[in-house]
């Protein structure tokens, strides 16, 4: 049965990333988009709901991951994705790469349903949604440094995403920031923070969106330390005042 919406663009943005999705895969990020605009229409989860922006900007943008995780299809790495918001990036790397055990974590409630609708309408397994914040999260011990991979789209400076991250992170794993803008100003100021939480940098990869302007950077974080137990700071101090 042909779809009533055109794919060949998203198919053609992922093979620049060495990503080759079956019909199966394509359908559930169709029903992805459809239960998007729909819960949209009664809460507000994304500014952007054209059907194109939405695969460019929402869901190639997701899987650009690839570029800094190139072995991310042939591993069953888990994966925190910290303010996942209406499942960005979580989502779309189950749908890829369904090897992948995620979890996602959202403080409003109300998008946290969304994505349990997502997960159910999409049939994804080894995958979960849970509503709190990720400072009170990271101290629960069968949460605290177990992921290899934590990422978040979150729109905060590094310095708080890094004390929000790291604490995440298993020794040896990463935590990847999806950034818009050229981030080194705000490394410069995190980087007393990083190394404090018991990361390093690691790298940056910078690129744009395929068949567009729109830059884009993901900056890769090394878990190399135990983070010390009194980070996080309790809920909200992360944000208002960044180590």
């Amino acid at each position: 049965m042909p779809h009533k919406y055109d794919t060949v663009f998203f198919e053609k943005d992922l093979l620049l990333f060495r990503i080759k999705l079956n019909e199966y895969q394509i359908d559930q990020f169709l029903k992805y988009y459809e239960l998007l605009i729909k819960w949209n229409s009664f809460m507000n989860l994304t500014a952007i709901t054209e059907f194109e922006s939405v695969f460019k900007k929402h869901f190639v943008d997701s899987l650009s991951l690839i570029k800094a995780v190139p072995d991310i299809e042939d591993h069953s790495y888990f994966v925190i994705d910290i303010g996942t918001g209406a499942g960005f990036p979580g989502i779309p790397l189950k749908i890829a790469f369904p090897k992948l055990k995620i979890t996602l974590l959202d403080s409003l409630n109300k998008r946290v349903k969304f994505l349990n609708e997502v997960i159910d309408a999409l049939e994804l397994k080894d995958i979960s949604a849970i509503h709190g914040r990720a400072e009170d999260f990271a101290q629960q011990k069968n949460m605290r440094e177990t992921f290899d991979l934590c990422v978040s789209r979150a729109v905060a400076n590094l310095s708080t995403l890094s004390e929000y991250c790291i604490p995440f992170v298993k020794r040896n794993g990463l935590f990847i920031s999806y950034k818009s803008e050229k981030i080194m100003e705000e490394y410069e100021n995190a980087k007393s923070a990083i190394r404090l939480l018991g990361g390093r940098y690691e790298n940056q990869i910078e690129f744009y969106l395929p068949e567009s302007d729109i830059y884009r950077n993901l900056f890769l974080i090394r878990k190399e330390k135990l983070t010390p137990s009194k980070f996080p700071r309790k809920a909200g101090l992360p944000s208002k005042d960044p180590i």
